[in-house]
């Protein structure tokens, strides 16, 4: 499995063998993903004693993050899919954090920060070993998810999850949740290996994602879109 992050700019690259992670590469510079990613890849397989023939499957964050970081990783994915004839697996960053969180809870609640006073969050209901996300993955501001993942959870046990905790810490909702014992959990942000053991979850169950159908979940619309539909509600 090769596994590709390139939502923001801590993306990073994995290679994994039954769940083994052979190799990992991460984004440690400002260059574009246009640039970075095609030599960062062999390199990563290089390193991992593999080449891209011997791949059987991709892994791909598709979100949420940057626009142009989503759209440069599910080009290069669908590119790939089409040379050599492997299948797709598309993985939400969000699920790949909220894979990481401690055991003891019923529920998780990951996030991480979306810059403009806003985090992307989701709240995941424990199955046994697996997660189910409950509701829609959101844009929204830190407090109002702290709310909106207590109604979903029933206001049961989380276990709060996040790679950029101090865009939650401060707030007022956040308190009552600090006071009854629940801490956030600090996890990696080197999401590709977690990317790409989920993947290996989904490819086992035979849950790929076809690559004319997949898209990227940005939560947000992009500033164009809002552009445009301003200037379009004043008549511009």
């Amino acid at each position: 499995m090769l596994a590709i992050d390139t939502c923001d700019l801590l993306g990073s690259i994995a290679v994994l063998r039954d769940d083994e992670v052979s190799s990992v590469l991460t984004h440690d510079s400002q260059e574009d993903y246009s640039c970075w990613l095609l030599p960062a890849v062999q390199r990563c397989l290089s390193a991992g004693g593999a080449r891209m023939g011997d791949v059987g499957a991709y892994a791909v964050a598709a979100g949420p993050g940057s626009f142009t970081g989503v759209r440069v990783g599910l080009t290069t994915v669908k590119a790939w899919a089409e040379v050599y004839g492997k299948p797709i697996v598309a993985v939400s960053r969000l699920e790949a954090l909220a894979v990481q969180a401690p055991d003891g809870a019923p529920y998780v609640a990951a996030f991480t920060d979306a810059r403009r006073g806003q985090v992307f969050g989701a709240v995941y209901r424990r199955e046994g070993k697996s997660l189910t996300r409950l509701g829609d993955e959101m844009v929204i501001a830190p407090g109002k998810f702290v709310e909106a993942a207590v109604e979903l959870s029933g206001g049961k046990k989380i276990s709060w999850v996040s790679n950029d905790a101090g865009c939650l810490l401060t707030e007022e909702s956040w308190k009552a949740r600090e006071n009854s014992g629940e801490q956030v959990e600090i996890v990696s942000s080197v999401l590709a290996p977690a990317i790409g053991r989920i993947g290996l979850a989904h490819a086992a169950a035979g849950r790929f994602t076809d690559a004319l159908t997949l898209d990227a979940n940005y939560v947000r619309r992009s500033d164009a879109e809002i552009f445009w539909k301003g200037g379009a509600a004043h008549g511009r």
